[in-house]
């Protein structure tokens, strides 16, 4: 296995990882529930807890795709004058925008 540098390295650059190589750290790359599953792998496995393999895909591949897909501009443009107070609007926003 690499050393914990090259392996953090490696899922800052990543777009998937198998759960097998997430750890609680890596909640910034694939958030909270993929992470979790990760180190429950890591750390339970061996006393015979079951937990399903798979994989996460990143945030790096998120922002990459909303980039090549030229929406990230959009996004941005409409929730510059966005009401944050305005919970129809914001509502309204989020529908949009995963539209």
């Amino acid at each position: 296995m690499s050393n914990p540098q090259q392996q953090s390295s490696d899922v800052a650059n990543a777009y998937v990882l198998p759960f097998e190589q997430l750890r609680m750290t890596d909640v910034e790359s694939v958030g909270g529930k993929n992470a979790s599953l990760g180190e429950m792998i890591s750390q339970l496995s061996s006393t015979g807890v079951r937990v399903p393999t798979g994989f996460a895909t990143t945030s790096l591949a998120f922002r990459d795709f909303l980039e090549h897909n030229n929406l990230t501009e959009r996004i941005q443009k409409r929730l510059e004058n966005l009401n944050i107070d305005d919970v129809r609007a914001l509502a309204e926003a989020g529908k949009e925008i995963r539209g």
